[in-house]
Parts: C-alpha cells; structure tokens; sequence
C-alpha cells in the first residue's frame, strides 16, 4: 500500500498504471525484456494515432463500417433458414375493445348507431325525462336493442340475402344524434333494402347455434325455418338466406327457439295461428313451405309474429284507422298452410288489413298516415276484445288519407312531444261490431313449396 502512494505521489501516476507496475514480474524489470516493452508501447501509440484519425474522420469511419458489413455479407450471408411467421396469438382489433353492454338504435327510415348505456342517465321516478335521438322529417326510433360490443347484428333484405355487422363496428353516436343510413355501412345493393334486423350473442357458440332458428315469411304466404348454424359463418357480401320466387320478396325475420308459435295474417282480414315445430328446418337456399293460403291474387301477408307468451294479444289495424287487440287464445292452433280465421271484420268502412303485431301495455304504436302524419298511441289505452269484431277507431283520418304503416315502439324510447299528435284530445267511441260468421280454417296439407 505504501509503495502504491509513494509511485502515485512521486511520478504522478494514476491507481491503475501503479497497481499495473507493481504487479509485474521481477524479470520483466531486466534488460532482456526492456526491447520487448519498448516495442509494445511503440505498437500502442500507432493504434492511439490510428484511433484519432477514425474518430476524426466521417468519410473513413462510414467506409469502414462498409468494408465490415461487406466482410460479414461474404461470409454469413446465405439464404435465411427460418421463417418468419405470424403467431396465431396475435391480438386482433376485437380484443381490444371492451365487451360493453351497448344500446343499438334503428329508425323507421333504416339510420343506425350505437350509444353507450352512460349517455342515459338514470332519473328518480316522476321525472320528466331527457332529450332522446333527433330524426329527419317523417322518421322515428322504431328499434331499441340492448346488445353487448361483441354481438352480432343480423340484416335480412327485401331480396332474401342475410348481412352481419358486429355491434361495435355500428357507428357509435350520442343519444341525439341522428345515426347512419345502414346501406352505408353494409354492402346493400341500390335496389335492395332491410326488412328485419336480429342480434344474435357468440356465432362460434354450438350450444347456442345449433338451438336457436332463423323464422322468415314472404309476403306471398310461404314461411321457412333454418337453423342459426347456417348463418354462423359471415361473409362480407352477405349471403342467400332464403329463395325468393319471382313477384314475391322477404317480410319478417325472427329469431325463435324452436318453441314458439307462429301467427300470419293477410290483406283480407284472416290469420292463422300453428306452432313452429310444424315447419321443419331446411338449409339456406330453400324456398320454404306454404304458411298461409292467400285469398286472391292479389292478397298478401301483413305480418308475422313468433309469439312466446301465450297470454300476450294480438293487435291488428285495418287501413282506414281501424284497429283492436285480442287475445292469442283467441285463435284456435291448426295447421300451417290453410286459409286461416277472420282476425278482423272487414269491410268497405274499415278497408284492408295493414298490420299484425305482438304487444303488450309496455308499448307503444307509431301510426303513420300516407299524408306524412305520424301519431304515436300508447297499447295500453286499448281494451282487448274479440277476434271476429271490426275494432273501433285508433285515429280519425281526413279526405282520402289512408294508414300506410304501422310500426311498434318502445315505451322506453324517448320522443320530442311536438314531432307527435296527442290523441287525447280526439278520443273517438268504440265501436265494437261482432261478425257470427265462424269460419273455419282450411288444414289442406297440399302446401309444400318446392325446394
């Protein structure tokens, strides 16, 4: 130690060149090996002077990483021999998109979006409510589904092709915001348009594929039932979900669970009434089978409805304001394909039927006229009467106006009170004609559609 400090202090060398001195060898001090050092330190100071100049230097720095990398291509570079790959645990854009619980909102005139459950705040009972979605001239909110960001939306059109979407590619929007036209978002063509719109949960859940069924009718009467499997598979051009003859095109679609019970009714005033299982399931490009036998040429069906709760009514409306509920016991279970039972009396006062639908007092009815007014009715002003009755007057029509659709909403769904008529005001007397007239319904089992 005191060698070390006496070098450090004496000849002002640092800690290392000192410990370096004492550490070498007595006969490295003799003279056979001062050539030795001398010629060593000789050697360093020209890679000293070397280094300086590379450092100094750009051009002879950059041509020497050149002459390296050209060495190392000379010596290793041969073809690659492993692959490259994509993991198949590679995160997909679906993973990174929380799995919440959305509302999906659809307007008459067929606007979409998707709104997140916190832009509905919730209010202590009594309250007055909160602005809901804004529309364009003649259009409302028709559709409230609550899916989760996962879930599938199904589209089946006019022209019996089937659409997905996943309800987070849905273009998000605020509660007041008006959506997007849906031909914008799916690959619609210009003479096509959506009819029914169902959301379905995981499509690679066997389970639950295998025991739910797509239910669809057209409005020449035929019906056709296919499993949920055959739609598990999206493809962005969509897909045939049922074959539609020439002059006829796609009503309704449902989902059911294979449980349900199947009413249709038609322009003439009849319905039929079957359960489901009595339409047999039958893969995608099929045409179906007769549900209901049309009266005339130019008779059509209305409406279908998958009804699950046996002790819901039936509401149906005749184009000239007339309308009623009855019960669905009221309409006796046959089988599918006979001409069905008079579901209303119609007559030249009421005109024809327009519309068949599943209510319950938790809705509401948005009547539009062909004169562009829209009036909103809530279920629950309607006594259930009976199935052969003309009804009584939902709304009080001017000239030669005439219903042109009616659609069923929500209660839930918010409305601007001065885009729709209160009806209040215009209560009209019931009218409730009974027709004795007990038709009995057709069970012609010659009602097979080819396939």
């Amino acid at each position: 130690e005191d060698a070390r400090n006496g070098l450090i202090n004496n000849f002002d060398l640092s800690e290392i060149q000192s410990k370096a001195i004492l550490e070498l060898r007595l006969q490295k001090l003799t003279g056979l090996e001062m050539d030795k050092i001398k010629a060593e330190h000789a050697e360093i100071m020209k890679r000293i002077e070397r280094f300086k100049e590379i450092l100094s230097d750009e051009d002879l720095r950059f041509t020497l990483l050149t002459d390296d990398l050209k060495e190392v291509k000379e010596k290793y570079g041969d073809e690659r021999r492993s692959n490259i790959e994509f993991s198949s645990s590679e995160v997909s854009i679906e993973d990174m998109i929380p799995n919440d619980e959305v509302l999906i909102t659809i307007s008459h005139l067929g606007y979409i979006k998707r709104t997140t459950l916190s832009e509905y705040r919730s209010q202590g009972r009594g309250g007055v409510g909160s602005k809901g979605a804004t529309t364009r001239d003649e259009d409302f909110v028709e559709e409230m589904v609550m899916a989760n960001n996962h879930d599938y939306m199904l589209f089946f059109t006019e022209q019996g092709r089937c659409f997905w979407l996943k309800v987070y590619e849905i273009p998000e929007g605020s509660k007041i915001s008006k959506g997007r036209a849906i031909q914008n978002i799916i690959n619609l063509p210009k003479d096509d348009k959506v009819m029914a719109y169902i959301n379905t949960k995981d499509l690679k859940d066997e389970e639950y594929i295998n025991s739910h069924y797509i239910m669809m009718c057209t409005k020449k009467g035929v019906v056709k039932k296919t499993s949920l499997e055959a739609y598990s598979r999206p493809r962005t051009n969509g897909i045939n979900a049922i074959t539609i003859r020439e002059g006829d095109q796609l009503l309704e679609a449902k989902m059911t669970t294979g449980n349900s019970h199947i009413m249709m009714a038609v322009k003439s005033g009849k319905a039929i009434h079957f359960e489901e299982e009595k339409v047999r399931s039958m893969g995608r490009t099929a045409a179906g089978v007769r549900g209901i036998r049309l009266a005339s040429d130019n008779d059509e069906v209305v409406g279908m409805i998958c009804i699950e709760d046996v002790n819901s009514s039936v509401l149906v409306v005749a184009e000239n304001g007339y309308g009623k509920r009855s019960a669905v016991e009221d309409y006796r279970i046959t089988n599918r394909g006979g001409k069905g039972v008079k579901t209303i009396n119609i007559t030249e006062k009421t005109g024809q039927l327009i519309s068949l639908k599943n209510v319950s007092d938790e809705d509401d009815l948005m009547v539009i006229n062909k004169s562009g007014i829209t009036i909103r009715i809530g279920v629950d002003t309607l006594r259930v009467m009976g199935r052969a009755t003309q009804g009584v007057k939902l709304i009080r029509l001017r000239d030669e106006d005439s219903i042109a659709s009616v659609a069923k909403v929500s209660k839930f769904e918010s409305e601007d009170e001065d885009a729709v008529l209160d009806l209040e005001s215009n209560t009209l007397p019931e009218e409730d004609v009974t027709n004795n007239d007990n038709e009995t319904q057709s069970n012609d089992s010659n009602d097979l559609i080819e396939e």
